[in-house]
């Protein structure tokens, strides 16, 4: 039996660059450092806040290869690996270098926008071409589609190997429908910062968390709280940052979090092509708010 090890706060692993373009590995090395002093459970790398599409095959190596090397097996590493095309993901699982991965959060397929037998067939294909724990990803304002809580209650319970999924339909009776007929060893991890409080408080486990980039030990606090049944702490903590969820993601991801990093001095603002800076406007505000917040 593979269970799933993915709980409590999950790192969305921004990439930093340098003001000429290229992937600043210094700067990311200093922020795993810090996310993992301050509370980190687990990374996801190579996934949608990282920019991966914008990514070289090389980069990607490096960036995979650096973030093994400085986690060094105290917390587990999710990667990213899915896309619209079956065969080609079936064939990253089976001919790739996983070694010291820990699972494979898969997007749903987007674009060509396949019926919910077409989704299961196509996670069940990726199910069985890997011996790692699988994690779904439902992002339907991303992908085009949803991952209806009956095709992903099906695919928990005829695929060993798929042990979560992550949650960003943002749609909370969904979310409920799944942990309400889910089998005892599937979990259900958010995919979005502002819904994880109530999602939490469904049953689910954690959180993949963009936020968690730049607020890693505040983040983890309330989702420790929450777990230990402390709700009136947890709550506390999320009303704190309610203004900033939502002015993290006004411009797109990750622009919000990594304008918030850069205020920190922890990166340059830079991002890859089609995704640029967020606004001034929001970067003022954001900044006035981490004032008040005394970040």
């Amino acid at each position: 039996m593979v269970h799933n090890i993915f709980k409590g706060l999950g790192i969305a692993l921004i990439t930093p660059f340098t003001e000429n373009g290229e992937v600043d590995y210094k700067s990311l090395h200093r922020l795993v450092e810090y996310q993992l002093d301050n509370g980190a459970d687990f990374f996801c790398i190579l996934a949608t806040t990282g920019e991966t599409p914008t990514l070289t095959a090389e980069e990607k190596k490096k960036i995979k290869e650096l973030v093994i090397n400085i986690v060094g097996g105290k917390v587990p590493i999710l990667v990213g690996c899915g896309g619209n095309n079956t065969t080609a993901v079936v064939e990253e699982l089976q001919n790739g270098d996983f070694k010291g991965i820990d699972g494979v959060l898969s997007v749903c397929p987007y674009y060509n926008k396949p019926s919910q037998e077409g989704l299961y067939q196509h996670f069940k294909a990726i199910a069985a071409a890997t011996q790692l724990p699988v994690v779904l990803y439902n992002v339907p304002g991303r992908t085009g589609v949803n991952l209806k809580a009956e095709t992903t209650v099906r695919l928990a319970r005829d695929c060993y190997n798929i042990v979560a999924i992550k949650e960003a339909s943002g749609n909370l009776e969904q979310v409920d429908e799944i942990i309400k007929n889910k089998p005892n060893d599937f979990d259900v991890i958010s995919g979005d910062d502002a819904l994880t409080f109530p999602m939490i408080s469904c049953g689910a486990v954690g959180v993949i968390s963009v936020i968690g980039n730049a607020l890693p030990r505040e983040f983890s606090k309330m989702i420790r709280l929450q777990l230990r049944g402390e709700y009136d702490g947890a709550r506390k903590i999320h009303h704190r940052f309610t203004d900033l969820f939502s002015l993290l993601f006004v411009d797109g991801n990750p622009a919000g979090v990594k304008a918030m990093l850069h205020e920190m001095g922890f990166i340059d603002n830079i991002l890859r092509l089609p995704l640029v800076p967020t606004r001034i406007s929001t970067l003022q505000r954001m900044s006035e708010i981490m004032k008040e917040l005394k970040i």
